[in-house]
């Protein structure tokens, strides 16, 4: 009596993943991050779906355009650190006018413990606008599969550069473990 139960949270990483096979992504390429690890493991379990390790982010958008240049949908995942590895690349896109997806999970905000993490946390969101990608901020589980697909659809069918940044709030609070 009395008792309130509430909704079960939304599995965002699966609903992210769910709306890239909707899109027709058949590749994805990363540098290996705790918060995209559920995602990626998703996508190695499918025997649909390519995945590269990427060396350093940059790869992954010279992968996105070999990708669409085949006739395949790419999307590229990363953590805000590894943005600044990218600029130069990003004016690929940005000339070639290819469709590129990044997905970009962010350090530097919400709890977060590495002084290192933040200056670039910050900076993301206007390097990716600077380099003219159009960028969406993921703050809400509940709302990944409504903004990844309107993401996919704009970076796909409207060939455009889009990145979709997951809040470090969404990931949940990092701690520092030695072993």
């Amino acid at each position: 009596m009395g008792e309130t139960v509430s909704a079960p949270a939304v599995d965002w990483p699966a609903a992210i993943f769910s709306e890239l096979k909707a899109a027709g992504v058949s590749q994805i390429s990363y540098v290996p991050d705790a918060g995209h690890a559920r995602l990626i493991r998703m996508a190695h379990d499918d025997p649909a779906m390519k995945t590269i390790v990427l060396t350093t982010e940059e790869e992954g958008i010279a992968i996105a355009a070999g990708a669409w240049l085949g006739g395949d949908k790419s999307a590229v995942l990363l953590q805000s650190s590894g943005v600044g590895n990218c600029i130069n690349m990003l004016s690929l896109a940005n000339s070639c006018r290819f469709p590129l997806l990044m997905l970009v999970t962010m350090r530097g905000e919400w709890a977060e413990f590495n002084p290192w993490q933040v200056p670039m946390g910050q900076a993301t969101p206007t390097v990716l606008e600077a380099m003219g990608l159009t960028v969406f901020r993921l703050e809400k589980p509940e709302d990944t599969a409504e903004m990844i697909a309107n993401a996919a659809a704009l970076a796909f069918s409207g060939e455009q550069q889009v990145a979709v940044l997951i809040a470090q709030r969404m990931i949940g609070r990092k701690k520092w473990v030695s072993k």
